[in-house]
Parts: structure tokens; sequence; C-alpha cells
């Protein structure tokens, strides 16, 4: 698999992903490969630190294991979609179990993707990057939305400034008709 993102390209630009995973031997391994494919890493043991990291780092998507003590990949799920500067942050839950129930309340939860073990690494990186791609087009889109919003309120400004002005003169060459 080719590497995604140069070795010499500036740390800052590579996006992070935040894995929530409680077997230190699973996180580890899964921490590395995704490194190894160019990907900054975060990694939390359970639900609680996962949201602390949340709060400390920017995220670009959080891979997490649906099976997580006190809170399941699917409560984490719900809780970052309930903070607004998290809701359109791509969540993606891994899952041993054959399990729909638990892959229906994880969709539920707001999650984008749940992953059935085993799997190919390879086809993981693709269905990561794939959504990383898809929220940062999501995210520039809003950024162009608030830049259009904003000139047409600066339109609207200056077209109730011209009104006025053309009231005033207006009223001036009526005054000097009459």
């Amino acid at each position: 698999m080719q590497i995604r993102f140069p070795l010499d390209s500036a740390a800052h630009e590579r996006p992070r992903i935040l894995i929530v995973e409680p077997n230190k031997t699973n996180l580890g391994v899964m921490a590395r490969r995704l490194a190894e494919a160019g990907y900054r890493i975060a990694t939390a043991d359970s639900g609680a630190s996962a949201i602390a990291e949340l709060h400390r780092l920017p995220v670009d998507l959080v891979l997490a294991e649906l099976d997580i003590p006190r809170l399941s990949g699917a409560e984490l799920a719900r809780a970052i979609r309930g903070e607004v500067q998290w809701r359109e942050l791509p969540i993606m839950l891994i899952t041993g179990k054959s399990d729909p129930k638990g892959a229906i309340r994880a969709y539920e939860a707001g999650v984008d993707d749940v992953i059935l073990k085993p799997f190919h690494f390879e086809v993981l990186l693709a269905r990561i990057e794939r959504r990383i791609e898809s929220a940062a087009s999501f995210k520039q889109l809003r950024a162009d939305n608030a830049v259009l919003d904003a000139r047409v309120v600066q339109r609207a400004i200056q077209l109730g400034e011209l009104r006025a002005r053309l009231v005033q003169v207006q009223l001036k060459v009526r005054d000097k008709v009459a």
C-alpha cells in the first residue's frame, strides 16, 4: 500500500485520527499501522478519555471499538454528535461481532460507518480516506456558504444605503422644482 501522505509534508497538514480501543495491544497495532499510512494519531482507551482527547486536540476522524466498557462506541458517538463543534466529525466503529442490533444502534447514534472484523487494512484505509475527504469537502462547502452569506449581507447593506441616497436626491430635486 502506498503511503498517502509524503513524509516531508508538514505534520499539521496530515489528518489526525483518534483511535478508541480498550485493548492495549490492538490499540498499539492500529496506531502503528495508521501512523505508517501517514496519519497523525491520538489514542484513548475509554469513551471518557476519548471525549477528553477531543477537547484537547483537533481530530479529523474517530475510529472506535463498538464494545467499549462503561461507554459503548454508540454512546460515545451520541455524546460526540451532541456537541455542536463535533457534529460533523466522521465516526467509524469497529466490531468483532456479527450483531446487526449493535450496528443499528450505532447508526442511530450517528455513526458514519461500522466495520466488521476481520477486515483488510487496505480497505479500512480507503474507507477512512473517503470519510476524511468527504468531511473536508463538507467543511469547505460550509466555509464557502459563509463567505457567500457575508457577501449577500454586504450587498443588502449597500443597496439600502443606495436607496437612502436616492431618496435624499429625489427630495432635493423635488425641493428645487417646487
